[in-house]
């Protein structure tokens, strides 16, 4: 016999998003809990550069001054050709940039939640809508049942919340990414900027998390034999060192001295502009952030900010229609339209400008490339007007 029970406000999926979005209604004394399939907090992904914007969302959920201990602050940003070698000085704008471990923001999010919020080991499997009182059913795959008033879909790239929305499915890059941690016991002596090493398809990003760790990730074009090498870290070890063959002896030893567990080989999935802009992500009480709403390639390092943006606004826009503690549907359906009417439009330029630089670093053909440089440069005449938004105004 399942077993049925009733909840509020339930938020499906455990990462950053669906995290951050219970700390954010936490913090307006709304109650939620968060399902979670893994046995503990996942840590996919190793690091996150989080931009100004993403620290402005971290202060309004009071983690901020924690997470800046632990990281250092990014100064600069340079850019070196491996042909000709000549260093060129990216500007990043202006405001506060660090890269964090995943970890230490899930961990810091986590803590500062009630006990009873995050219930692991609980996958859900379907969703659909009560034909009578026109609430979301949630269906696990242990046999249970909940009935919820409210659901938020933060479960990712494979969203099972999405699907009730109707929306396409995620579409796949011609880009793969190598991500890793590379640990120095007597510490490193990179300074604290963000090098990108450029060779043809092969972009080389590192970073300083701290004194004894640089972030580092590899993009390059997918091959088949991806899906092989993915699953063991040796051989993403030697085929990123193989790649990186004629890049400085420096960056050689950084892959050498990698964290064998941080080793992660990704292929690059998007959920596409022209999607975002024209899909309803609401459904009766139901609704979606981060990756399933907007997934976009790490182009811009914004797919974490923009996350923890969603959370900040869905709960201010949720706790303005929740009075006393009563949810009322109609009321619900309001906050979340106007969650959306604000997000909407922000999430679709995020992805449409990540989309065009993305195209740009491994365009399928020169006119391709030359178009989305065109556009770039007609649409986004200042590159980091991104980092300006403050998802702490109404």
């Amino acid at each position: 016999m399942e077993q049925i029970r009733e909840e509020d406000i339930v938020i499906v999926g455990g990462g950053i998003c669906g995290l951050a979005t219970a700390l954010a209604l936490h913090r307006k004394g709304i109650r939620s809990i968060v399902l979670e399939k893994s046995e503990t907090l996942r840590a996919t992904g190793v690091g996150i550069i989080m931009q100004a914007n993403g620290w402005r969302a971290l202060d309004e959920l009071g983690v901020a001054s924690v997470l800046r201990q632990t990281a250092a602050f990014i100064q600069s940003c340079r850019q070196i050709s491996i042909h000709d070698k000549k260093p060129k000085e990216i500007s990043l704008g202006s405001g506060e940039r660090r890269c964090l471990k995943r970890n230490d923001l899930l961990k810091a999010l986590a803590d500062n939640l009630p006990a009873d919020t995050i219930q692991f080991s609980t996958q859900v499997k379907s969703i659909e809508m009560d034909p009578i009182t026109s609430y979301p059913v949630l269906c696990l795959v242990n046999g249970s049942v909940i009935e919820a008033k409210i659901v938020i879909g933060c479960d990712g790239l494979n969203s099972v919340i999405a699907r009730i929305l109707g929306l396409n499915s995620i579409a796949f890059s011609p880009t793969c990414v190598v991500r890793g941690f590379s640990h120095y016991e007597n510490g490193h002596d990179y300074a604290n900027q963000f090098l990108l090493l450029s060779d043809r398809n092969v972009q080389l990003g590192q970073v300083p998390v701290n004194d004894n760790l640089i972030y580092w990730f590899l993009t390059r074009k997918s091959t088949s034999e991806d899906s092989k090498i993915s699953r063991d870290k040796i051989l993403i070890k030697e085929s990123t060192m193989d790649i990186l063959k004629d890049f400085p002896e420096q960056a050689i030893e950084m892959i050498n001295k990698s964290e064998h567990e941080s080793l992660h080989l990704t292929g690059l999935r998007y959920r596409a502009p022209w999607d975002v802009l024209t899909t309803n992500f609401r459904k009766g009480t139901v609704t979606v952030g981060g990756d399933a709403m907007h997934a976009m390639g790490p182009f811009l390092a914004q797919g974490g900010s923009a996350s923890l943006e969603d959370a900040v606004i869905l709960a201010r826009c949720l706790a303005e229609k929740i009075q006393n503690k009563a949810i009322v549907k109609e009321k619900v359906e309001e906050g979340i339209d106007k969650y959306l009417k604000q997000r909407k439009m922000r999430v679709f330029w995020l992805c449409l400008q990540t989309y065009l630089v993305g195209t740009v670093i491994q365009p399928p053909n020169l006119v391709m490339k030359v178009l989305c440089i065109f556009l770039l440069i007609i649409l986004f005449r200042d590159p980091n007007k991104h980092t300006d938004y403050d998802c702490r105004e109404p």
